[in-house]
C-alpha cells in the first residue's frame, strides 16, 4: 500500500529539504533561504514517500499593490518517485492553503523556459504563461524563464 504524506520542515529535517532541492534543482538555494523556510509554517512541507523523503515544497506570501499573492518558491520531487501523485499532493497543499485563506490574488512561479514536463504539470491545475523572463537565472542554461500564474476568483 503506497503511503504519501506532507510533512512538516523543521530544524531536524531541513538538511533533507536541501538534499533534495540540490538533486532536483539545477540552482542551489543559500543559508537564509533554508533558515527562513523554518519560518514558514505551512507554507513549507516535506513530501514522504512510504516515510521516506522525496520532495518538498515552500512558498511565500508575497504583498505588491496591495495585493496578496503567493510564490511557489520551490516544489520538487525526486525523479523516482513522480507519476505517483507526490508533486499533485503538494500543489494541492498550496492550492487548499489559498482557498482556505481566501485572500490570494493568484499563486505564481517562475520555471526554466525548458522545462516542459513542469510546465504541463502545471497547466493541468489551471496555471498559464503570463511573462517571460529574460535571464532570469545566473549560471544556468537556458537563463530565461516563464512566469506561470493562476488567479483566484474574488469571493
Amino acid at each position: 500500500m503506497l503511503s504519501i504524506e506532507l510533512g512538516d520542515i523543521t530544524i531536524h529535517n531541513i538538511k533533507q529539504l536541501k538534499k533534495i532541492n540540490q538533486v532536483v534543482f539545477p540552482v542551489s538555494y543559500n543559508d537564509k533561504f533554508y533558515k527562513d523556510v523554518l519560518d514558514l509554517g505551512p507554507l513549507a512541507k516535506l513530501a514522504y514517500f512510504n516515510d521516506i523523503v522525496v520532495g518538498g515544497v515552500c512558498c511565500r506570501i508575497d504583498l505588491t499593490d496591495n495585493k496578496r499573492r503567493l510564490y511557489i518558491m520551490t516544489l520538487g520531487c525526486l525523479s523516482a518517485y513522480r507519476k505517483y501523485g507526490v508533486g499533485k499532493l503538494m500543489l494541492n497543499h498550496v492550492l487548499d492553503y489559498c482557498e482556505k485563506d481566501g485572500n490570494f490574488e493568484c499563486v505564481y512561479l517562475h520555471v526554466q523556459i525548458n522545462n516542459d514536463v513542469a510546465i504541463d504539470f502545471y497547466k493541468k491545475f489551471g496555471f498559464e504563461i503570463v511573462e517571460r523572463k529574460e535571464q532570469y537565472y545566473k549560471r544556468i542554461e537556458p537563463a530565461d524563464a516563464f512566469v506561470l500564474k493562476k488567479s483566484f476568483e474574488k469571493k
